[in-house]
Order: C-alpha cells, then sequence, then structure tokens
C-alpha cells in the first residue's frame, strides 16, 4: 500500500489544487455578490442550484476521457488516446450547446420552482449566462481529462488557476463597475465566469497542441470527421458515470428547492453551507480523479496484483483527508460562515448546517474514491443504480421528512443529505472491495 500512495499523491496534489480554484470560481461569485444583497445571493444560489445539475451530468459524461486515456497509456495506444482526446472534445462541446437550448426553454419557467417571487424575477438573466458558459466548461474539462490521465496534471492546474484569477478580476470589475466598465450586479458574476471559461478552453487547446513529449498522443488535426463507434463508447463508458454523479449532486439540488419553502434567509444560508461543502468536496474529488487514472492505467497495463492496494490506499488518503476537513467545519463553522456574509440571522443557521456538513465529510470521500475506482474498472452501471437509491430513495425522503417534521428547517434537509452519503459510502465500499478480491 505505501508503494502506491506515493504515485497516487504525486498525480492527486495538482488535481486537487486544480479543483480547489475552479471551485473558488463560484466561491468568489458567492462572497462578492453578497455585498450586493440578500435577494441577489438567493438567487445566484438558485440558479447554481439549476445550473449544477446539467454540469455535473456533463462532467459525468466525460470521465469516460480520463478512463479510455488511462487505459490508452497503460496499454502503449497513441491511437486510442488521440481518439478519445478530440471524440471527448466534441461531445463536450455537443453536449453544452444541447443543454444551453434546454435552459433556453425553461428560463421563462422559473417561478415554478417555488421559490420566494423576488428570487425568481432575478434569476432568469444569471441562469442563462451561466447556461452558456456550460459550452466552454465541458470543453475544457474534456481536454483537461486529457492531460491529467496523460500524467501531465501541472499545466492544465496553471492554466486554471489562470482563469479563477480572469474570474475574480473580471468580477471585481464587472459586478461593481470599476476602471469605467457597467456596474452590472448579480449578471456580472456570470459574464466573468463565461469569459474565464472561454480563455480556458482556448488555452487548453494551444498546450496540449504544443506541447513537448505528447505529440503522438494528442490530436494532430482537432477537426476531423468524428468516428461514430468511437463516440459511442464513450457515451457508453460515461452516461452510467454520468447518472451516478448526478444522483448526488441533483440530491443537493433538489435539496435546495426543499430549503427554498423556508424563505430567502435560508437559502442564502443553504448557499453558504452549499459553498463550504462543494469546497471541501474538491479534496476527495482531486483524489478520486488521481485514483481513476491510476487504477485505470493499472487495469489497461493488466496490472491485476496492484489493484487491491490501490483500493486500500485510496480509502486511507480520503480518509485522512475528510477528517482533516470535518474538524475545520466543526471547530470554526461560525467564523467560516463569517467570512461570507454579515447578515447574524444567516451566519447562524449557516454554521448550524455545517456542524452537519463536517459530520458526513468521511462518507463523502470513501463513497466518492470508491465509486472512482470502480469507474476505472469500467464497472459503472450497478453503482449508478446504487447512487441514485441512497439519494433519492433513501436521502432526499428523508431530508424531507425531518424538515417539515422533527428537525424543521435546512438543518433538517442536511441531515436528509448525510443519511444518503452514509448509504452510498456503505454499499460502493463493499462492491469495489468484492471487484478486486480475486487481485
Amino acid at each position: 500500500m505505501p508503494s502506491e500512495i506515493r504515485p497516487i499523491l504525486r498525480l492527486a496534489f495538482p488535481l486537487i489544487i486544480g479543483q480547489l480554484g475552479q471551485m473558488l470560481m463560484g466561491v468568489a461569485d458567492t462572497v462578492m455578490v453578497a455585498h450586493v444583497g440578500i435577494v441577489e445571493l438567493a438567487a445566484l444560489t438558485f440558479a447554481n442550484t439549476l445550473f449544477y445539475v446539467p454540469f455535473v451530468f456533463g462532467i459525468g459524461i466525460l470521465t469516460s476521457v480520463s478512463v479510455r486515456t488511462a487505459n490508452a497509456r497503460g496499454s502503449g495506444d497513441p491511437i486510442a488516446s488521440r481518439a478519445s482526446c478530440r471524440h471527448g472534445l466534441y461531445i463536450g462541446l455537443a453536449l453544452g450547446l444541447l443543454l444551453f437550448l434546454g435552459a433556453l426553454a425553461l428560463s421563462g419557467q422559473l417561478h415554478r420552482f417555488g421559490q420566494p417571487p423576488e428570487v425568481a424575477a432575478r434569476a432568469p438573466e444569471i441562469f442563462l449566462i451561466l447556461m452558456t458558459s456550460l459550452i466552454p466548461g465541458l470543453a475544457s474539462i474534456a481536454l483537461k481529462n486529457h492531460g491529467d490521465a496523460l500524467n501531465r496534471p501541472w499545466p492544465p492546474f496553471w492554466l486554471s488557476i489562470g482563469a479563477v484569477l480572469l474570474n475574480v478580476l473580471l468580477n471585481w470589475l464587472l459586478i461593481f463597475g470599476h476602471w469605467g466598465l457597467p456596474q452590472l450586479g448579480l449578471e456580472g458574476a456570470g459574464w466573468a465566469t463565461l469569459i474565464a471559461r472561454c480563455c480556458l478552453a482556448i488555452s487548453l487547446v494551444v498546450w496540449l497542441s504544443r506541447a513537448k513529449g505528447l505529440k503522438d498522443w494528442v490530436p494532430q488535426r482537432w477537426l476531423r470527421a468524428p468516428v461514430i463507434k468511437d463516440v459511442r463508447h464513450l457515451l457508453v463508458l460515461g452516461w452510467p458515470a454520468s447518472l451516478q454523479m448526478l444522483s448526488e449532486v441533483a440530491a443537493f439540488s433538489a435539496a435546495a428547492l426543499l430549503v427554498g419553502h423556508f424563505g430567502t434567509i435560508a437559502l442564502a444560508s443553504h448557499q453558504v453551507a452549499l459553498s463550504c461543502a462543494a469546497t471541501a468536496f474538491m479534496i476527495p474529488l482531486g483524489l478520486s480523479m488521481a485514483l481513476t487514472v491510476h487504477i485505470g492505467e493499472a487495469h489497461g497495463a493488466g496490472q491485476k496484483e496492484r489493484l487491491r492496494p490501490i483500493v486500500i490506499a485510496g480509502w486511507a488518503l480520503a480518509a485522512g483527508f475528510a477528517v482533516l476537513t470535518a474538524a475545520g467545519f466543526l471547530l470554526f463553522g461560525g467564523k467560516i460562515a463569517g467570512l461570507f456574509v454579515e447578515d447574524q440571522e444567516v451566519i447562524k443557521v449557516a454554521s448550524s448546517l455545517l456542524v452537519v456538513v463536517g459530520i458526513f465529510q468521511i462518507f463523502d470521500g470513501v463513497q466518492v474514491a470508491s465509486s472512482s475506482m470502480l469507474r476505472g474498472l469500467h464497472d459503472v452501471r450497478l453503482p449508478a443504480v446504487m447512487g441514485f437509491v441512497a439519494y433519492w430513495l433513501v436521502g432526499l425522503p428523508c431530508g424531507a421528512w425531518l424538515a417539515f417534521g422533527p428537525i424543521p428547517g435546512p438543518k433538517g434537509v442536511w441531515w436528509g443529505l448525510a443519511i444518503g452519503l452514509a448509504m452510498a459510502s456503505l454499499t460502493l465500499g463493499p462492491r469495489i472491495w468484492k471487484l478486486t478480491r480475486k487481485s
């Protein structure tokens, strides 16, 4: 196991920092929009709730690029690697466009989601801008997954950090109207995110095209006609993984809609807690991406004796990181919430939610590590079913019952989410252990 921890950490470290950097886009939006007003912050929460469901759906589909490229690298097949990158980019662009068109049709119906009227009235424009950013956003994820799977995580990391810094600068300029630019308020945060994601996608294409040592592993002609068989293979591999990830994120989005029934303060508090939870989740998510690549490469090379040690190392690292983040939320929840907003009522509710976030960290870390390693072994269908059952048949019903019963308000909703995460952890863990038993 120790021999597997070092290479996992070498790959995971830039991925974790990169994921945290990407998350800082949303955190920066939350902190800056909070200075505009509580209604605007609640509207951003509502728009992000609707945005993250299709975004994570696309991320799940594009995990197939990591798996295919890692397998190709393990088996020494540059032709398959080039096909994985090119078709992953095509899928990202096409899927982003289709999801934007769906959002365009939905934008006039946001009042039907049962949110406070003042929140529903402010959400449509920021929602459409964020959905436009989905097109370059998914393209960037496909390209970054390819670079990471080729064990070149640092250049995408630095490019991603550059995009985050650009987003923060543009937020400052466009939300508040500095340097003679128009003061766009809430919508300025959306335009900043769109511009930053476009710049990131372009920079990743330029880097892959010019990177030394990758000439044989990246497309030599980006605009070749797609091979339907290769596209289908990526979609078949990515679809169940996408449904699994979507089950969890859609459950959190549905939880936000439940919280919206308790008013603007509850929704703003939920956004603060969700931003903290999502930021902490970037650590196990970055680790899980490294685990997918690491176990996928071993699987592609036929090194079955390495699979069980990788699983043990992955669980140990996920649990270790989770304990550290849990301690932070449990000890400093109130101070962390105060970094986002000044409203004392929002801080009070958000800090109580962060106690729940701290408790479910270990379950969340172990379940995402297990699901990522299953993905690297091409085992995606049954885990998708397990995720759906855990979040939608257990977690959300428990959250709704608690919120409108024994633990009223948003705290009950979050306890339901914790139950769902525990259920996922206790089903996915034995699955990966069983599959690697013979190894």
